[in-house]
């Protein structure tokens, strides 16, 4: 019998990036990097991540709104 390797994903920041979406949805940059790494405890091998600005919570692609929370990660991670 061969043994299947798994790989665990998650989206913590969820798949839609709406305030009003359920209340465990991480919001600022220190949610998404506790949450980010409370996945990677559990067994998350990869973690999707979106970004918000941080004056009206609205979903960002801006470089800037990563760094916060990336860099909590990388310092709190083994990966």
């Amino acid at each position: 019998m061969l043994a299947r390797k798994v790989s665990i994903t998650c989206a913590v920041t969820g798949s839609i990036q709406a305030s009003s979406m359920p209340p465990h949805l991480p919001i600022t940059a220190e949610q998404t990097a506790d949450a980010a790494i409370g996945a990677g405890e559990a067994g998350a091998a990869v973690v999707h991540l979106h970004a918000r600005n941080p004056k009206d919570e609205r979903p960002t692609r801006a470089p800037e709104a990563f760094s916060p929370f990336l860099k909590v990660i990388e310092a709190e991670s083994n990966g």
